[in-house]
């Protein structure tokens, strides 16, 4: 049942690759709860879904990720009825925890100077595929997920043309350092692959994957920063927060960013609040006092 219901999301709903694994993961830890309940899916009611959140947070699972899970519930109860297979919806009366407020990790402008970063990266192959990848996660604000998918024909000239989440896409303006820099890399990588179906490759020409995107990103940012936190989502969170400092509008950045709604880009704006108070306390005569 579990394997159709992915099947669903993947092809019916068009769900990205990582909600899809993260849906299946969710779903698999709830069949292993109800099956040392001696439950089913079928037979499930609310209560028993209160339950299930209950442990989750004695054990220490956040409520963003709580949530995460009520939601992936949520959706297959709701294919559950779409399918004939239920009548009744455990999750309709159910609540899930608030998520705690937290502000997005971002590196600072002077952090990611290029005299800073440059030497960082070697002369290589995998070198230059390492800076283009961080470059353009810095200069377009792309998911994880997108940059592995993009392809060289994604690449036109001024733009960068992005499949996002739902397959919705998107175009985003690029430099003219950033474009001329994604050419050199190309002939450098047609040399030695030939013609390949996405634009940044392993060094044996296979496709990228999230965890190796990670780790790579995770190295850079440990070098040239000071930062806890350390992922390829921190140099989308700064590329958000930089671009609303030096003046980009909400609406703008919700359309480069590919978000949804504007709820979702507004977080970033607590973070240029605290750049502006600064900015106010050290240039008003009256800030210092």
């Amino acid at each position: 049942m579990r394997e159709k219901f992915i099947h669903y999301l993947t092809f019916e709903k068009r769900y990205s690759d990582h909600t899809t694994l993260a849906y299946d993961q969710d779903l698999s830890q709830f069949e292993l709860f109800l099956e040392e309940n001696q439950l089913d899916v079928l037979s499930v009611k609310h209560l028993h879904v209160r339950s299930w959140i209950v442990n989750l947070i004695e054990i220490g699972i956040t409520n963003k990720s709580v949530n995460r899970k009520l939601a992936c519930l949520r959706t297959f109860y709701k294919w559950l009825r779409k399918e004939g297979l239920m009548s009744h919806n455990p999750i309709q009366k159910i609540q899930g925890p608030k998520n705690e407020k937290r502000l997005p990790v971002f590196a600072k402008e002077s952090e990611l100077k290029p005299e800073r970063i440059e030497g960082v990266f070697g002369e290589d192959f995998e070198g230059k595929r390492d800076q283009l990848m961080f470059e353009i996660f810095y200069q377009t604000g792309i998911r994880s997920s997108e940059l592995i998918h993009l392809k060289d024909s994604d690449i036109i000239d001024g733009r960068i043309k992005v499949l996002g989440k739902r397959n919705k896409e998107r175009l985003i303006p690029i430099s003219k350092n950033l474009f001329s820099l994604i050419q050199i890399f190309l002939v450098t990588k047609r040399k030695l692959y030939g013609d390949t179906q996405v634009l940044l490759v392993l060094k044996n020409g296979a496709k990228m994957y999230p965890a190796f995107v990670y780790r790579k990103i995770n190295y850079y940012l440990s070098i040239i920063t000071n930062l806890d936190k350390k992922s390829p989502h921190v140099l989308r969170h700064t590329f958000a927060t930089h671009m609303l400092n030096r003046g980009s509008g909400l609406e703008t950045l919700k359309d480069l960013l590919g978000h949804a709604n504007l709820s979702a880009t507004q977080v970033y704006t607590h973070n240029s609040f605290a750049k502006l108070t600064q900015i106010y306390l050290q240039a008003h005569p009256r800030g210092h006092k």
